[in-house]
């Protein structure tokens, strides 16, 4: 493992250090484990105590922090953005060797380029195309006519359906599924009837796709992912949706058919946007929420209510109940004191 000296660091990625730029680090590591060859961080003042115990070699502080600590220290406006440069310096991707494992199988049409790596028993259909560095894991399956954008990644049991688009530097994790079919239905007689889903699902470069998450492809237009997405793991993106440039979404998120999320939103976990709304640029879905009209303003959102004790919730849950009955008696009352108060002498 590489050591760099926190002179060299800064040169690379800016900011100010505080002490010794010859001190070497070799690793990352949360304060409270950290040792002399770590490099650790603080971005959370609750975790202020742990700097003054850590044994790191250095840290990573925000500005107002400087006199936090007598350690080597790299001051900066993020220090959970730094340190994420960082970590990617000390731990740079394993890079898999170019060329065709000999149990995969590549459709005499498609074309691969001589440094993407193809692994065991993967599958590239009729008029493919994997782009230069591209890396298909073992058992990943391209349908006819996708393609793969250079340098993307795309680990073991990757499926991608016919026609469909991934840009530069995308990273699709294990049982990643783009492009099936979505849920459109037609309903004749109590019979469900399917409808062909006939677009595709076109993403952008350096998106990110958590495992086991689903992208549909478009009933009749493209679905669509921006240029900077991520997407956390076991999301559900129906036909249609379209989601802004570097947009962020936590696991478990629902997006129903023909959403469009704009750019620089982010989405907790477990939240569900519901079919045919718009959400503008730069808005913030608290988890768990369920979103259910289009959102015009940028902003925070939430719907949930916190937990209680189970017994403090059945009553609260009673009172929601009747809330049409209090708001009716609320207004009566309000009638009655303006009458009282036009009668007064």
């Amino acid at each position: 493992m590489m050591a760099y000296r926190l002179g060299e660091i800064v040169e690379r990625f800016g900011g100010e250090l505080v002490g010794d730029a010859d001190i070497r680090v070799r690793q990352v590591a949360p304060l409270s484990i950290a040792q002399a060859e770590h490099i650790s961080f603080l971005a959370n003042p609750k975790y202020r105590r742990q700097l003054l115990d850590t044994r790191a070699g250095a840290v990573i502080l925000g500005t107002a922090e400087r006199e936090s600590t007598t350690l080597p220290r790299i001051l900066c406006d993020n220090p959970y953005a730094y340190f994420a440069k960082v970590s990617a310096l000390l731990n740079p991707p394993h890079v898999e060797p170019a060329g065709i494992h000999p149990t995969a199988v590549i459709d005499a049409t498609a074309v691969v380029s001589g440094s993407a790596s193809i692994g065991a028993f993967a599958f590239v259909g009729k008029g493919a195309r994997v782009g230069e560095h591209a890396v298909i894991g073992a058992g990943c399956h391209l349908g006819d006519g996708v393609e793969v954008g250079e340098d993307s990644l795309l680990y073991p049991q990757v499926v991608v359906y016919q026609g469909c688009i991934i840009g530069q530097r995308a990273i699709l994790h294990s049982g990643v599924v783009i492009g099936a079919d979505g849920f459109g239905l037609a309903n004749e007689n109590g019979r469900w009837l399917k409808v062909p889903q006939i677009g595709r699902v076109v993403i952008g470069d350096d998106v990110e796709i958590g495992a086991n998450t689903t992208v549909d492809r478009g009933a009749l237009d493209d679905t669509v992912i921006e240029d900077g997405v991520k997407l956390d793991n076991q999301i559900q993106v129906a036909h249609n949706v379209h989601i802004g440039a570097h947009t962020a979404m936590a696991g478990c998120v629902g997006v129903a058919g023909s959403a469009r999320i704009g750019r620089q939103c982010t989405v907790g976990g477990g939240a569900v946007i519901l079919g045919h709304l718009e959400i503008a640029d730069r808005v913030h879905v608290s988890a768990g929420t369920l979103i259910t009209k289009s959102i015009r303003k940028p902003g925070e959102y939430t719907s949930v209510m916190p937990f209680s004790t189970h017994n403090d919730w059945l009553k609260n849950a009673s009172h929601l109940r009747h809330l049409d009955k209090m708001a009716e008696k609320l207004a009566e009352l309000e009638r009655k004191i303006d009458e009282l108060e036009r009668n007064k002498p």
